[in-house]
């Protein structure tokens, strides 16, 4: 019991001198506490932190407004594949004839030919009763007209097989007169050859003429009178005839 409280004692000494300080502190806080300090002055800046990661693609933006001066022309690009054909074009016109060319080799020799084969236009025509009128002097009266090349109703001769032909007419007048062969080659007239005769005694007399033509198919021939001296005799004393034959035909 004795040893008991002389422990007891030392520890009540103790837990009493630790209220003592606890108590002396908390006054000294109350009453001695400073104010607050200012803010200091600014540090300097730290070094650059690493780069941080690729941000998410943005929306896209406004279309800009055009300022800046066209620049000059580029370099010419290399040329593009070829097209497809075009369309055919129309026909352009004639170009001038060429030069004549070479001749053929020569053809073999044809059969010989019979001259029972061969055409042979001829025809003899005289006046007896012809229309009145017209510069034309038509013989109405066929003698002969082999393969029938004369027109008794025009007084013409109309060529279809090409070659040299030989006219001829002998024409009765008791009075001054002109006659012509004319010859109108692919439509075209043309004045042949022409005779005149002077009658001042009024007899008979015949005026004559001939002439050797080549024709070509289509061409004609007439005897033509002249307008102011052109009067035929008409009767059945004498006769006017007109008449032509083929003399060799040709290509």
């Amino acid at each position: 019991m004795g040893g008991r409280g002389i422990m007891e004692g030392p520890r009540g000494w103790l837990v009493v001198c630790v209220l003592a300080i606890s108590l002396a502190s908390t006054v000294t806080q109350d009453v001695c506490r400073a104010p607050n300090g200012k803010d200091g002055v600014a540090g300097r800046p730290g070094r650059p932190g690493r780069p941080g990661l690729k941000g998410e693609q943005g929306e896209p933006g406004a279309p800009g407004i055009r300022t800046g001066i066209r620049g000059l022309k580029g370099d010419q690009g290399e040329p593009g594949p070829p097209g497809n054909p075009g369309k055919v074009g129309y026909p352009g016109p004639n170009g001038p004839l060429g030069i004549r060319g070479m001749p053929g080799i020569k053809g073999i020799k044809g059969n010989p030919g019979n001259i029972r084969d061969q055409p042979r236009p001829a025809f003899s025509a005289i006046r007896r009763n012809p229309p009145m009128g017209g510069n034309v002097v038509i013989f109405d009266t066929v003698i002969t007209n082999q393969e029938g090349p004369y027109q008794n109703n025009s007084g013409r001769f109309v060529c279809a097989v090409p070659g040299y032909y030989y006219f001829t007419f002998q024409v009765v007048s008791k009075w001054d007169i002109c006659l012509s062969i004319i010859s109108s080659p692919r439509g075209q007239v043309r004045r042949s050859l022409g005779f005149c005769d002077t009658n001042s005694k009024g007899i008979f007399q015949v005026v004559s003429g001939g002439t050797v033509l080549h024709l070509q198919r289509g061409d004609q021939v007439w005897i033509e009178k002249d307008p102011s001296k052109g009067r035929i005799y008409q009767g059945s004393e004498a006769d006017s005839v007109f008449s032509g034959f083929l003399i060799f035909p040709s290509a």
